[in-house]
């Protein structure tokens, strides 16, 4: 049995009065000699064998002493018929808002592995609530819809209509947050850990160097999290406090490149540092302005390249040798310095493109 299988849970639901019925066809007995036997009048028994009365305690011990079974046979009967009637009716209002599934980034949400695929849209749209933690697509719409970066984003021209997927994937890495341990946050902690990270980012290999930096920025109370972004999600970067305690730095793995990649880091950690804790940041391809992120650009510039290193940038031979030196010297990848030279236009974006790092990642986020 699959484990879609193993969840089913079906339409149809039987009232306990059906296993009365049934034991009394056993026993030969007519509903009337069950009603003598038990006290009860004809009517209210018809009513049990139909589920229209409900199964109470005091039914339950008659029939133990009646017909047999245990007490709490009889009960978990009655609970299960009332929670089946419960979900079919739940499924059916759910069916009616199955047009929220169109919203979604249902298939790569599927393809990651966040939720299961199911072909009944009631089920579907059970699933994906159950992915979001909340219970009615309408609670969905007043929380995501009330999330200021959120319906900044929705609100955006270039992005129109694609916030659901940004609050799918938002999902997904307050999910995996929450299976991080962490310290409680600590600033100066969490920038002690920024300059091992600096240097960290030499290490070329993501299996070696996302381990380290996870464990690290859990030390001082930040979650890490590596994760794709499904079809419109354009989202590089974000940041979110989970808690005074515990803040989560989340990367969508649009990186093709070492400089990419470590850039959007410490700029996602500028926000944890130096910007307030009810804000969510959301970083979409460049195209966000403003003071937090022209602050969050220059903290990731000047971490990375320090300003009295950097000024030696528009003299630097456009040589292998040159550039790899340099990095040596400051302690960080030569990828890193080709793209800041890039950058800052001292260096034609075709040059020296080979000093970079690239990686490419797998569905579920792992590095190649």
């Amino acid at each position: 049995m699959t484990k879609q299988d193993s969840r089913f849970e079906p339409r149809w639901v039987s009232p306990p009065g059906d296993s009365i019925q049934d034991r009394l066809e056993e026993l030969g007995w007519s509903q009337a000699e069950f009603a003598k036997r038990t006290g009860y009048t004809s009517k209210h028994v018809n009513l049990l064998i139909n589920g229209k009365a409900p199964l109470t305690q005091d039914t339950a011990f008659r029939l133990e002493k009646v017909i047999g079974g245990p007490v709490r046979f009889w009960l978990a009967r009655e609970a299960g018929y009332r929670a089946g009637i419960a979900r079919k009716d739940e499924l059916s209002a759910l069916a009616g808002q199955a047009d929220w599934l169109d919203e979604l980034p249902l298939s790569h949400m599927v393809k990651f592995g966040w939720v299961e695929k199911f072909k009944d849209k009631a089920m579907q749209v059970s699933e994906c609530l159950k992915f979001f933690g909340i219970a009615s697509v309408e609670a969905w719409r007043e929380h995501y819809e009330s999330t200021a970066a959120l319906a900044a984003y929705k609100a955006s021209p270039i992005f129109e209509k694609k916030a659901a997927a940004v609050a799918a994937w938002l999902r997904k890495g307050e999910i995996e947050a929450s299976r991080l341990h962490c310290e409680p946050f600590d600033k100066s902690n969490f920038r002690a850990e920024l300059e091992g990270l600096r240097t960290l980012s030499n290490e070329p290999d993501p299996e070696v160097f996302v381990p380290a930096l996870t464990n690290a920025c859990a030390r001082a109370g930040v979650a890490v999290v590596f994760q794709p972004a499904p079809d419109g999600c354009p989202v590089t970067g974000a940041t979110k406090w989970l808690s005074s305690g515990k803040a989560l730095l989340m990367l969508s793995l649009r990186y093709g490149s070492n400089d990419q990649l470590w850039f959007a880091f410490f700029h996602e950690a500028a926000h944890i540092l130096l910007h307030g804790k009810k804000m969510l940041f959301l970083e979409m391809n460049g195209e966000l302005e403003g003071e937090f992120e022209d602050e969050a650009d220059a903290f990731a510039r000047d971490f990375l390249i320090p300003p009295e290193d950097a000024e030696m940038l528009p003299f630097l031979a456009h040589r292998f040798e040159d550039v790899a030196g340099f990095a040596d010297k400051i302690g960080i990848a030569p990828g890193i310095v080709v793209g800041r030279m890039q950058h800052d236009k001292v260096l034609p974006w075709n040059y020296l493109n080979k000093l970079k790092v690239r990686y490419y990642w797998n569905k579920n986020g792992d590095s190649s």
